[in-house]
């Protein structure tokens, strides 16, 4: 441990240089009118080809949209002495696009080292390279020092997290189930806090609607020709939005925030120019509800509302499903969770708090298994912003305590 510890140590220097070069490859989705994670995965299996890991593998989705044709998924295995057992890490190589640039101090590619010499500045910096870069400090740390550890260690470099997962680790329980051993167990780094102390063990349901509202499109000096779509979806985004709150209002303070949550987001073009009344109106609603609540029973509501609109608008409402994620909990005293919990305070320094989140991670495809994931990570939170930056120290530390909890494995 001590010396597995020392080396990690002196690995700021790497881990800067993989910022480097993965911040300089904009992995964004086909969805958002990107390229998709085919070079970045290029870049890094590279890397992964530099260590000493006994496999590596690609478990690819066919995406004809994105560079390359695929969406990869790269899998990285380190034998241990017990080779039935794996610790996996999983983390993602897809960014969210930038954003407004006038926001940003920096170049949003190119990594910005600040004064302090710890801080770094770039889209991904921390969502989700910073999971990538500690992972592989782990492994080239644990391979360095000559010892094989107790069970296997694991790498998942996985696409398409921001915007749904089809790609990427639903395509790996669907495709390749081999994968996902009944003794395994997961770490995901992708939410946590500036001390390291939040440790994720649920989260909550997600439903995200695309919601289609259809009248009939007229001049908009003559209204009463048409049905307003936009007019009529713009009462039914207030209905769903504050109808849903007060029918499912219950709290749980296992999580931040402690309530259900139902927002409408997205809004889709309908006509592009100001004298026309829309026939045609889309919008999306991000829906994250307690595990207490039954799915159908939040889509039964939805419905009815829908149903409601159409009546005294005289409009067609339809829907269809963008996400659908309905995740079990990691139970507190799993084993991971305790060693966890150990590395937290043996690392960091703080106390463990086992929370719940909102936002969604590989953790609930895992869980939904049968397996045990714990979500955590040493992050400043700050992702999808502009100026998202990250910590080499925090990264270090999280390379730390994952090697504790590996090393620590029975």
């Amino acid at each position: 441990m001590d010396k597995v510890f020392t080396t990690i140590d002196g690995m700021r220097d790497y881990v800067l240089e993989l910022q480097k070069n993965m911040t300089r490859i904009p992995a964004t989705s086909p969805d958002v009118g990107g390229k998709g994670e085919f070079k970045k995965a290029q870049y890094l299996e590279a890397e992964l080809k530099k260590l000493k890991f006994d496999e590596i593998i690609h478990a690819d989705a066919k995406d004809e949209r994105a560079e390359g044709g695929v969406r990869p998924n790269i899998i990285a295995k380190y034998y241990g002495r017990d080779k039935t057992k794996t610790l996996w890490l999983l983390a993602h190589m897809d960014v969210v696009p930038e954003g407004d640039r006038t926001l940003w101090k920096t170049d949003p590619f190119e990594v910005t080292l600040d004064a302090d010499g710890d801080t770094i500045y770039g889209r991904g910096v921390e969502d989700n390279q910073q999971a990538v870069c500690a992972a592989m400090v782990t492994a080239k740390a644990v391979m360095e020092s000559g010892a094989r550890p107790p069970v296997n260690l694991g790498i998942m470099l996985l696409s398409d997290e921001e915007t749904g997962n089809k790609y990427g680790i639903a395509h790996l329980v669907k495709q390749r189930p081999d994968l996902f051993g009944k003794g395994d167990s997961f770490i995901v780094q992708d939410s946590g806090d500036p001390q390291g102390s939040q440790i994720e063990i649920a989260e909550k349901n997600i439903l995200w609607f695309r919601i289609t509202t259809t009248g009939k499109q007229s001049h908009a000096s003559m209204p009463a020709q048409g049905n307003n779509a936009f007019y009529a979806a713009s009462h039914l985004a207030v209905r769903l939005r504050d109808g849903l709150y007060a029918k499912f209002n219950k709290e749980d303070k296992l999580f931040e925030p402690s309530n259900s949550t139902f927002e409408p987001t997205k809004k889709e073009p309908n006509v592009p120019n100001v004298n026309t009344v829309p026939g045609t109106d889309v919008f999306c609603l991000d829906c994250r509800f307690l595990p207490s609540y039954d799915p159908k029973d939040v889509i039964a509501e939805a419905e009815r509302i829908m149903k409601t609109v159409e009546t005294d608008f005289k409009v067609k409402v339809t829907y269809e499903f963008l996400n659908k994620m309905i995740s079990k909990a990691t139970p507190a005293d799993d084993p991971l969770i305790k060693r966890f919990a150990e590395a937290v305070e043996k690392i960091h320094g703080v106390k463990a708090q086992l929370i719940g989140i909102g936002g969604g991670t590989f953790a609930a495809e895992v869980r939904n298994l049968g397996l045990p994931a714990a979500v955590s990570s040493r992050i400043y939170e700050n992702p999808h912003v502009p100026n998202e930056k990250s910590s080499l120290k925090f990264t270090l530390s999280d390379a730390k305590a994952i090697s504790y909890i590996l090393l620590n494995s029975k």
